[in-house]
């Protein structure tokens, strides 16, 4: 049996299907108070922090708006810290790891909270979300981080034994999750979009294909020459993550991009839907593929992902790596054809945690590692209000680090292509012997 589906379209995601982007401006304006670089959700949340607070903004992007990793990741929504506190202590101290996690609430708040104000349609629903134990060790470290988050934040956090997962998903093929039930579904493209709309609503200029080649500091603010041709700018704000061009070196060698791929089955029959996520939640793994997978926004497919590959490969092994990873979670998928796969880089720092700062004077929010979708709007806005003096920038995000390190002496991450080695026949190995 072909994997594939008629009319398969291997390289698009699953939510471009019938998007529409808004009209965008065309004319690069001469100056602006905020330059931000890059349209996707850091950069548009924070020009409409900088916006309302009296300032002149413009957004520029290489691409159009929105064509990285903002309208194909997964659409899951939830905001604590990827580490446990132990980790994020030992790295960073108790009173930032303290912090980090009361954050976590504030975070998911601002993004209910501005997709409400804006009217934003994108299909959100608090569907909660599992984190998936594959190995007993895996489910013992869970119970250790369920209780620091109860310990350390507002956030709610449930130890699922088997016998409770069941009621949540239909395999048994892991000991145990933890359910995050305040955290949410939404259509990453619908996002995405609604965010644009409301940046243009507020006649701020952004303009896609206009990539920043050159960026020159000049007395108290900036000239930017981009593809549409200069902008003078007093403060700049980088929003790129795991789309960042080899001019700013500084930020490059500290956050990395990394694949995640993603496919989407063909429709699915209702009962099979039931019984393969009967609780209908977001649904992440512990191990190392870091598989993660929900229902579709119309209740109709499967949506999963993961790292097929820790560097580029091409779409249709990709896919069919994801599938089989599917399969050995659900088997009844079998013979389930795949009808779209894709993928986006995620912007990854060496501490997997984001960071929102400043360096030589640029303005900055990434390192997201795979929780954008909240805490790049979050910081985005943080960076906005920190470039202007204003007390809302202050986070605890802005006490973690952006570090160098070793194996990535490069703007190119080519320590990726062993890294992927190690972890697919290495790492992956491991922890299936344990799982079974």
């Amino acid at each position: 049996m072909s994997l594939w589906a008629e009319g398969a379209a291997p390289g698009t995601p699953y939510w471009w299907e019938g998007a529409e982007t808004p009209a965008l401006t065309t004319d690069l304006p001469e100056r602006a108070d905020i330059l931000v670089i890059g349209a996707g959700y850091t950069g548009l949340s924070a020009a409409i922090a900088a916006h309302d607070c009296g300032a002149s903004v413009c957004v520029v992007d290489a691409e159009a708006p929105g064509r990285g990793a903002s309208t194909r990741n997964g659409g899951m929504v939830g905001a604590h810290p990827r580490l446990g506190w132990d980790a994020l202590a030992k790295s960073f101290g108790g009173e930032v790891a303290d912090a980090l996690f009361a954050e976590a609430t504030p975070a998911l708040d601002f993004v209910r909270d501005l997709i409400a104000r804006e009217g934003i349609d994108c299909d959100f629903r608090q569907t909660g979300r599992v984190q998936l134990a594959w190995t007993r060790v895996h489910f013992e470290a869970q119970q250790r981080l369920a209780a620091h988050v109860r310990a350390k934040s507002d956030v709610k956090a449930e130890i699922l034994d088997r016998a409770a997962l069941a009621r949540e998903i239909g395999t048994g093929r892991y000991f145990g999750g933890i359910l995050f039930p305040e955290h949410g579904a939404l259509h990453p493209r619908k996002y995405h979009d609604g965010l644009l709309a409301a940046v243009l609503r507020r006649g701020v200029p952004v303009l896609g294909g206009a990539e920043v080649t050159s960026l020159d500091r000049q007395g108290g603010g900036f000239t930017a020459q981009t593809a549409k041709g200069p902008i003078r700018a007093e403060k700049v704000i980088l929003a790129t993550n795991g789309y960042t061009t080899p001019l700013f070196r500084w930020h490059v060698a500290r956050v990395f991009p990394l694949p995640s791929y993603l496919i989407a089955t063909e429709p699915l029959p209702e009962n099979l839907i039931g019984h393969l996520a009967p609780g209908r939640r977001m649904m992440v793994e512990t191990r190392a593929r870091h598989s993660y997978f929900r229902v579709s926004p119309d209740g109709t497919r499967i949506l999963f992902g993961g790292r097929a590959s820790m560097r580029e490969v091409d779409m249709r092994t990709a896919a069919r790596r994801l599938h089989a990873t599917m399969t050995g979670i659900w088997p009844e998928l079998a013979e389930v054809r795949v009808t779209h796969a894709w993928w986006g880089n995620t912007g990854f720092s060496f501490s997997h945690m984001p960071r929102v700062g400043e360096h030589a004077g640029l303005h900055y929010a990434m390192g997201f590692s795979g929780s954008g979708t909240v805490m790049a709007p979050w910081l985005g806005a943080k960076a906005a209000w920190r470039a202007l003096g204003d007390p809302r920038g202050e986070t605890a995000y802005a006490a973690t680090a952006l570090r160098r390190h070793v194996l990535h002496p490069f703007a190119r991450p080519h320590f990726l292509k062993a890294a992927d080695l190690w972890y697919r026949f290495a790492v992956d190995a491991a922890e299936t012997r344990a799982g079974r």
